[in-house]
C-alpha cells in the first residue's frame, strides 16, 4: 500500500519526510464534504500495482516531527477479553501515519473532523513499510524494531475512543526490510543464499516460512493489547518486482501455491487473535478485475474472502494501466479506459460490481471495504492524470454506493487531506443524486 515515513533513526510508514500538515486549516471543509456524504448516505491485465501507495515509495532517511503529543497521565487500557471484539461498525475513515498523530495540532484536527462528519475511523500504522513498531509496548521480543514516535498509544487510543472513533491498526507484513535483517532467517534468500532484494532493494519476510507468522502474530496481538478495533495487514502477498525467478523460498515451499499460503496465513493469524479484535487484509484492486492469482503474489480474491472480516482492495484509479503503458489501456467490467485516472467515478463503480458480482450468494464472505484515491497521480503525466479534489473523491464515495457498497477509507500516502481546501464552495452545489456523466 504505503511508502515510507519519517523516522528517528531509519524507517517509515508513509512518506519520505515528517509532515507538516494544514489539518485544522482544512477542518471546515473537510467536515463540510464528509457531512454532506452523511446525508446522502442516510437519504438514500496491466495494472499500476501497489500496496496503499507504492509508487511513493522513498528511502529518504527520517527525522524528528516537531510536535508530540501533549503529556497526560498515561491511561491504561484493559487487555481485550478473547471472543469480546468491538461491535460491527460502518466504517468510513482515513489512513494518518504515526507522525501525524504524534502532533497534538492534527490530532485535534482529525478528531474535530470525525466529532462534526461522517468520518468515523482512522487508521494507524503500527508496523510500517521499513519493520518499525513507532510505539512502546509489553512484548519485549519486539524491542528492536521498535521507534517511539508515539509517545502514549494507550492514551491515544482511549482518547480516539473516547470521541467515538473506530482504531484500525495497519501491519505491514512480508516487505519487511529491518525484520528481515535482524533475523535474516526469516528472510526471503536467492539461489546463490544471500537475503533476496526486491526492485527498490528491499529484503521480504518469507511467506512460507512459518516463523516469519509467528513474528507478524507477535506484532497483531501487541496492537490488540493497546487497544485496536482492528487489524489490518498490509503487503499481505508475495514480492511483485524485482528479479523474481532468483528467488529461493526454500524447502517449505513445495507442494503448495502463494495463494494457498496466504491463506493459510490469513487463517492463522485469524487463529491468533482469538475473537478479540475484527481482521482485514489490503489486496491490489486488479484482483477483482482477474480470476486466481492473477499477479503471481498469492492474493486471490475467492480465498481471501474466506479467511478474514475484511477485504480492502486498493481501487486507486492512478494504479491501473493506461495507453501509454501497454497501447491499450484498461478493461474493467468490459469497459476500456485509455486514462482510468481521469474517470474516477467510472473505473471505481465498476471495479466494485464486478466485485460485487463475484461474491459468494450466501452471504459466507468478508465485508468488501475499498481504499479510494485521496491523491494526485502527476506522476502520469499530462492528459493521464487529473487533480484529485473533493469532487474526485465524492464521486468513488458515489461510485462505491451506488454498487452496492456503504464502507470505504481514504488513502494519501502523506496522512494530508487538504484537497478539499481548492473546492470549498462547490460542495454546497454538489449534486449527489445526479449521475456523473462518466456513465450517463
Amino acid at each position: 500500500m504505503g511508502e515510507p515515513t519519517k523516522r528517528g533513526s531509519s524507517s517509515g510508514n508513509g512518506r519520505g519526510k515528517s509532515p507538516t500538515v494544514s489539518l485544522i486549516a482544512a477542518a471546515t471543509l473537510i467536515i463540510a464534504c464528509i457531512v454532506f456524504v452523511g446525508i446522502w448516505y442516510i437519504s438514500g491485465s496491466s495494472v499500476r500495482n501497489g500496496d496503499l501507495d507504492d509508487e511513493q515509495i522513498t528511502s529518504e532517511e527520517p527525522t524528528d516531527p516537531t510536535e508530540s503529543i501533549t503529556t497526560t497521565p498515561p491511561t491504561t487500557t484493559p487487555p481485550p477479553t478473547p471472543g469480546q471484539r468491538t461491535p460491527p461498525v460502518k466504517v468510513r475513515g482515513m489512513y494518518v501515519d504515526a507522525w501525524t498523530m504524534a502532533s497534538e495540532e492534527d490530532l485535534k484536527g482529525l478528531i474535530e473532523i470525525c466529532n462534526t462528519s461522517d468520518m468515523n475511523a482512522i487508521v494507524i500504522d503500527v508496523k510500517d513499510d521499513y519493520g518499525y513498531i513507532p510505539f512502546l509496548g509489553d512484548d519485549e521480543s519486539l524491542d528492536a524494531v521498535r521507534n517511539e514516535v508515539i509517545p502514549d498509544i494507550r492514551q491515544l487510543i482511549s482518547r480516539l475512543k473516547d470521541h467515538g472513533i473506530y482504531t484500525i491498526a495497519r501491519l505491514v507484513c512480508f516487505r519487511d526490510p529491518l525484520g528481515s535483517g535482524i533475523n535474516p532467517e526469516l528472510a526471503i534468500r536467492d539461489i546463490r543464499g544471500a537475503t533476496w532484494k526486491d526492485g527498490r532493494d528491499v529484503s521480504w519476510l518469507n511467506p512460507y516460512n512459518k516463523a516469519s507468522w509467528e513474528y507478524l502474530a507477535a506484532v497483531a496481538k501487541e496492537a490488540v493489547r493497546v487497544g485496536f478495533d482492528e487489524i489490518q495487514l498490509d503487503y499481505v502477498r508475495f514480492p511483485a518486482d524485482g528479479i523474481l525467478r532468483d528467488i529461493d523460498f526454500g524447502a517449505g515451499a513445495e507442494g503448495k501455491t502463494k495463494a494457498e499460503v496466504i491463506g493459510e496465513f490469513l487463517e492463522y493469524i485469524r487463529k491468533s487473535l482469538d475473537g478479540s479484535a475484527w481482521l482485514a487484509a489490503d489486496v491490489f484492486g486488479i484482483i477483482a478485475v482477474a480470476k486466481g492469482d492473477h499477479e503471481g503474489i498469492g492474493q486471490d480474491l475467492d480465498i481471501m474472502l474466506q479467511h478474514v472480516d475484511y477485504v480492502c482492495p486498493m481501487i486507486y484509479p492512478s494504479h491501473f494501466a493506461n495507453k501509454t503503458d501497454n497501447g491499450t489501456g484498461q478493461y474493467i467490467n468490459g469497459v476500456l479506459y485509455e486514462a482510468p485516472d481521469l474517470d474516477p467515478y467510472g473505473v471505481v463503480y465498476n471495479i466494485m460490481k464486478t466485485i460485487h458480482n463475484r461474491l459468494p450468494d450466501d452471504g459466507n464472505h468478508a465485508i468488501v471495504r475499498p481504499y479510494l484515491q485521496a491523491f494526485t497521480a502527476s506522476y502520469l503525466g499530462a492528459g493521464y492524470y487529473k487533480t484529485y479534489t473533493a469532487v474526485e473523491v465524492l464521486e468513488q464515495v458515489q461510485a462505491n454506493h451506488d454498487a452496492g457498497f456503504d464502507e470505504w477509507l481514504l488513502w494519501n500516502h502523506s496522512g494530508i487531506y487538504s484537497i478539499y481546501e481548492s473546492v470549498g464552495k462547490q460542495m454546497g452545489s454538489w449534486d449527489m443524486t445526479a449521475t456523473p456523466a462518466s456513465i450517463r
